[in-house]
């Protein structure tokens, strides 16, 4: 019997195993060797006094352990200030070379596969649940909490059960403004917020193929909102292209069939140069799920009837297609994230924008998802329309997403997002509303005043 692409990323990094003699099954404990540990401002300050705890005097290695400023900052109240000054001065002593401050940070999801930080095959643990985004990759990322991210940084190892896998394939033809971030609203919709509790989803089928690296990151991103312990992508030309594109990685692979992952060369502008290693040991067959893997759950899924989804308050689960969505007024408009703020997200967001004004009653915040995305938004002209639009656009944060900063809900708001969660008070006041859609109807919505498809404009 053959393996599922979590499995076979978790047997070739059980530590102490036999590399590629190594097996393992959904359900073994196993111990795992990590190539990428991550935190942030506001977990990062709890893993690191948990690591002072362990009196282990220096990180299992510098060039592994990533830490971001994104969460708070630019810093909002002394408290956040705090939080990354107690980052900044750990990844200062240990000597990280990937601490990202503000300036030079973005949206960490959004910023590390950027930074060529994570490849495929990689294992990746992170204290933030959408650690899972990098799935996109062909990687296995999941999230943890900061005392075993903690132990993390101080052993390059962590334990976990190996999961079972749902495969979800999607078929038929996307209709206009449909994207990743509908996909996956609407596979929530049918399998619930627990139908993939601790299972890795493996996303797959002709729409998958043809899906772009913002659609795929979009929803690996959410797997988590399905209780999923990871979601994954196989890596195929799609993946391979994105890597070149970002000067990451030439991957020259004549087609899927062939035996070996040939890497020519790993630059990244700021001079990491440390995965390459790890590339050249990872096949193409290492990154591809065996054909007779025995899976938890297969979900067939047609995409010709959807329609762009509307997630209503308070979980992923309720959702419905735009055009049963009602008249719902709405008071805020938040485009970005770590699930909707890359460069293709925000090109979505600007054509339907430009050349339109935002509702007089509506506030809509602009946030790319990193400083790169930022500026190659600002040379294409997307932040021109933006601002003649009237919207606000912001540097890179997560900021409104957890009701943070930059776009706090009052009592009674509803707000139309592009972020992941409509948990009950998670962008503000317990008794306001959010409704989680793609940067298209985020747009429109913005400028009808309540939640509305493209074309109603």
């Amino acid at each position: 019997m053959g393996h599922t692409l979590a499995e076979k990323i978790i047997a070739a990094h059980v530590a102490g195993g036999e590399g590629d003699d190594a097996e393992v099954w959904p359900g073994d404990l196993v111990e795992v060797a990590v190539d990428v540990v991550l935190s942030n401002d506001i977990t990062a300050p709890i893993a690191i006094r948990e690591f002072e705890k362990l009196g282990v005097e220096r990180v299992f290695d510098p060039d592994r352990v990533v830490m971001v400023a994104d969460h708070f900052a630019p810093n909002k109240d002394i408290k956040s200030a705090e939080q990354c000054a107690c980052m900044r001065r750990f990844a200062r002593a240990q000597g990280l070379l990937h601490y990202f401050d503000v300036g030079r940070m973005g949206i960490e999801h959004v910023l590390l596969p950027e930074q060529g930080l994570v490849v495929p095959g990689d294992v990746v643990v992170g204290a933030d649940s959408h650690t899972c985004t990098y799935g996109a990759l062909g990687a296995f990322a999941t999230g943890q909490g900061s005392t075993d991210i903690a132990v993390a940084m101080a052993t390059g190892c962590i334990w976990m059960r190996v999961p079972e896998t749902i495969r979800v394939v999607y078929h038929g033809q996307l209709q206009p403004w449909v994207g990743g971030k509908d996909l996956i609203l609407y596979t929530i919709g049918q399998i619930g917020v627990s139908g993939a509790l601790y299972k890795a989803i493996e996303f797959a089928g002709p729409v998958v193929d043809g899906l772009s690296m913002a659609g795929r990151f979009t929803m690996a991103n959410m797997a988590i909102e399905a209780g999923g312990k990871a979601g994954l992508f196989a890596v195929d030309e799609t993946t391979r292209a994105y890597l070149a594109s970002l000067q990451v990685a030439s991957l020259q692979v004549a087609s899927l069939q062939e035996a070996s992952l040939q890497v020519a060369s790993l630059q990244v502008a700021s001079g990491q140069v440390g995965r390459l290693a790890d590339l050249q040991t990872r096949t193409l067959a290492d990154l591809l799920p065996d054909d007779d893997a025995a899976y938890a759950q297969v979900i067939e899924i047609d995409v010709g009837e959807i329609e762009p989804q509307v997630a209503f308050p308070h979980l992923p689960e309720n959702v419905r297609p735009v055009s049963q969505a009602g008249d719902v007024r709405i008071d805020q408009v938040v485009i970005g994230s770590c699930t909707n703020g890359r460069l293709e997200d925000l090109r979505v967001a600007a054509e339907v924008l430009r050349g339109r004004r935002v509702h007089p009653d509506v506030r809509c915040i602009v946030i790319p998802g990193s400083q790169q995305v930022y500026l190659d938004a600002l040379r294409e002209g997307l932040i021109e329309a933006f601002v003649e639009a009237g919207a606000a656009v912001s540097t890179p944060t997560c900021g409104p997403c957890l009701g943070g900063h930059m776009g706090v809900l009052a009592a009674g708001e509803r707000a139309v997002s592009t972020t992941n969660r409509n948990f009950r008070g998670r962008m503000g006041h317990p008794e306001s509303e959010v409704y989680l859609v793609g940067p298209a109807v985020a747009a429109a919505s913005a400028v009808a005043g309540r939640i509305a498809h493209p074309r109603d404009l």
